[in-house]
């Protein structure tokens, strides 16, 4: 086509043009709508702007407004979103839908604002801001998609990449690391830095922490949850500039019962599972909720596994019980799950060896012992892991034979079980953040409930709340005042003798701590009328308050006092003609009779194995489906992660299966059948993952007590933090943490 064409056909196509504008303008007509001049039928008229369509918060972020007047209105990429004075710009941006990239900022920790990764525009801002560390302003507009934007999140990406190794394909934390998928998302496809990369030395934390300093960003997340969560200055950032790195300022181990943690926050390979160093990758494992059973808290965990092992346990999240952290004796303790187990029904023979037998023998051997006893000399002993469905069965099984000596381990050998604010928290765990006094008479909380330790630490740095503690010294993580180590202080206290008791009628929401180790004393009850005056002082127990508070210390015993497995006779032990220990290790078996007949029913080979005469292997808590409820009477359930070892079976199911062979069949073939029977006797045990507060409390109804107190002073209800029942003391990580860890 020649230019003399397009010329043309330009010139045609201006013609045209202006020959449309001429004949508009002269066509234009206006035409008056009479129903226009009235204003509210305009506005009625007039077409609403389009909505924008709702956006849903990045994680389930949620907003309270304590004070309505204080809302503020900020605007993110154009989109309003009301938010409460003093929040930062990037969680305005989560409320928004917004996920904005960050290293170093966490919800739970400070804030520290040196990464500079949460780089957005502001309007009217010269640079880029960090949002992490800007608090929003009313009417702000935030802009985090431009071109700006990137290109800042671009430099702090190939800053943070410069002295970083190229681990991926050996580091642990491939395929769930935050530098792998924020690189991926937001960096850039090259890098301008050709020097050499630094190296920095590795750090012996202990047998939990690997370390691979080299790929540390210096986020310094490790430092601010050792610091603040945990309680613990062993970590802290050395040095300047490029010669900058975390570390311990002199050669030692990380101490804190929550170590375990930093391999979570950790955004990199810097800090990761030691246990769990070059066994799987993170998509080759199958993800199960289940509930921990290591202590009475019942932290929700996820178990990680991958064909018939258990690879590793991370925590859930969970508001009202363990936020998201978990002890380490909960992380890694599940190695024994596969040791020293229990694979076939056993019986002792002759020459005092066991024999595997099949499960019709091992039952007609049992069968027949069990009817030659007298139903007074029939005992049963649940032990610390049970499950709620198993203490049902076991307690009408023994109750079928005529017998009522039932109890679990931990509630001694005459609990009181009449009222349930009696044994359980009654603040909740949740509720300890609102108290402003903390009572703790013979309790330990940070190697009894590391997780209800932890809330109380969260209390203490938030609101410089009081701390008191009687009983035997102690290591505890915030200050606290050491009124005394025996009863004779509680009588002083409940007298009003100490300086304490002033911090205790001041308080508003005064709470008192009573560890579950005072089962064991024989003057329990006396202890206990003496905290309920000390409560009744204090104005602790309220129509809107109750601090008078139990902590348990193992998964079983506040489904088994709800269940009412009390004893008739406080020496049944001595008596005992037949015993049958369900998972019960830690009963003093010196106390049972030599011609007493033992039957064990358990998953691990643990101390009353020894005295057994009949073996029956069951299944641990990540191979069922079973009902626990913690220390607050919250029940909560744990479901099969893995199948079964050897020819083991469910508790329940063996109990129902000895029962019809004993001639008193149980009326019950399935799960949901024992629930039924459950909801007869406490309906509470099925409302899963609800808080059922009690209904009385005991400092109203308990009869007066007359004996007198003993005035030895408390001791530790746990002597060794990482060995507290038989799969923790099967464990090898467990043996070396308490090996190295529990050195004084």
């Amino acid at each position: 086509m020649g230019l003399g064409q397009l010329a043309s056909r330009a010139l045609l196509r201006s013609s045209r043009l202006t020959t449309a504008t001429r004949t508009s303008h002269f066509l234009r007509t206006i035409v008056s709508t009479p129903e226009l001049h009235n204003s509210e039928a305009a506005a009625s008229q007039s077409q609403p702007e389009p909505d924008l369509p709702k956006r849903i918060p990045v994680g389930g972020a949620r907003i309270h407004f304590p004070n309505p007047d204080d809302a503020i209105e900020v605007f993110v990429d154009g989109y309003p979103v009301k938010i409460p004075k003093g929040m930062t710009v990037l969680q305005a941006c989560e409320i928004a839908g917004v996920d904005i990239p960050r290293f170093c900022y966490h919800s739970r920790l400070s804030i520290a604002g040196n990464c500079r990764m949460c780089l957005v525009e502001v309007e009217k801002s010269p640079k880029p801001v960090a949002s992490c560390a800007m608090p929003a302003l009313p009417g702000m507009k935030i802009k985090t998609d431009t071109p700006i934007a990137k290109k800042a999140r671009e430099g702090v990406m190939e800053f943070l990449l410069m002295n970083h190794p190229l681990d991926c394909p050996i580091c642990d934390q491939g395929g769930e690391c935050d530098l792998q998928d924020q690189s991926m998302a937001f960096g850039s496809d090259r890098g301008r830095f050709t020097e050499m990369k630094r190296s920095v030395v590795d750090k012996n934390l202990g047998p939990l922490v690997k370390t691979v300093m080299t790929r540390c960003i210096q986020c310094t997340r490790c430092v601010r949850f050792a610091t603040e969560v945990a309680g613990v200055q062993d970590l802290g950032m050395l040095g300047r500039g490029s010669g900058e790195e975390i570390g311990t300022y002199v050669e030692r181990l990380m101490t804190s019962e929550l170590s375990g943690n930093v391999i979570d926050i950790c955004p990199v390979g810097a800090l990761t599972s030691k246990p769990f160093a070059f066994k799987a990758r993170n998509w080759e494992l199958k993800g199960t909720e289940s509930i921990d059973v290591t202590d009475a808290v019942g932290s929700n965990i996820r178990i990680d596994s991958r064909g018939p092992e258990v690879m590793r346990i991370l925590p859930r999240l969970n508001e009202d019980i363990n936020e998201e952290w978990i002890s380490d004796k909960t992380r890694f303790f599940y190695d024994g799950l596969k040791r020293q187990r229990l694979n076939d029904p056993m019986i002792r023979g002759a020459d005092g060896r066991f024999k595997t037998v099949s499960w019709r023998d091992a039952f007609a051997v049992v069968a027949e012992v069990m009817h030659q006893a007298k139903p007074e000399e029939i005992v049963g002993v649940a032990g610390k892991l049970s499950d709620a469905e198993s203490m049902m069965a076991l307690k009408d099984f023994l109750n079928k034979m005529g017998s009522n000596n039932i109890w679990c381990e931990g509630n001694g050998s005459n609990p009181n079980a009449d009222l349930r604010s009696g044994y359980i928290m009654n603040t909740t765990i949740s509720g300890l953040e609102k108290a402003d006094v903390f009572l703790l008479v013979g309790t330990q909380p940070r190697v009894e409930a590391a997780m209800v330790n932890a809330r109380i630490r969260k209390t203490v740095r938030a609101t410089n709340a009081t701390v008191g503690y009687i009983g035997p010294a102690a290591d505890f993580n915030y200050d606290h005042q050491h009124l005394g180590t025996g009863p004779q202080t509680l009588i002083e206290l409940a007298e009003g003798r100490l300086p304490f008791c002033s911090a205790l009628s001041n308080a508003k929401n005064p709470v008192i701590i009573v560890g579950a180790g005072i089962f064991e004393r024989k003057d329990k009850d006396a202890i206990l009328s003496t905290v309920e005056a000390i409560a009744k002082n204090a104005n602790a127990v309220r129509p809107d308050w109750n601090g008078l508070n139990m902590l348990l210390l193992n998964a079983a015993q506040a489904a088994a006092l709800d269940l009412g497995l009390v004893p008739e006779s406080d020496r049944s032990i001595e008596s005992a003609k037949f015993l049958y220990l369900m998972g019960a290790d830690d009963l003093n078996m010196e106390k049972v009779p030599d011609d007493a007949f033992v039957v064990y029913q358990g998953h691990h080979g643990d101390r009353s194995v020894y005295r057994a005469n009949v073996i029956f292997p069951s299944s641990a808590f990540a191979e069922k489906e079973g009902t626990y409820a913690n220390t607050e009477g919250c029940a909560q359930t744990t479901v099969p992660a893995v199948p079964t070892v050897g020819d083991a079976r469910d508790d329940w199911k063996i109990i129902r299966a000895m029962s019809e062979v004993a001639g008193a069949q149980l009326p019950y073939d399935t799960l949901s059948a024992i629930r039924s029977r459950i909801r007869t006797v406490a309906p509470s045990l099925l409302h899963t993952d609800e808080r059922e507060p009690a209904t009385f409390s005991t400092s109203y109804l308990r009869p007066e007590i007359k004996e007198k107190m003993d005035m030895a002073p408390f001791e530790p209800a746990v002597e060794n933090f990482y060995m507290t029942d038989a799969v923790t003391r099967a464990s090898k990580i467990m043996a070396q943490c308490s090996a190295l860890l529990m050195k004084k």
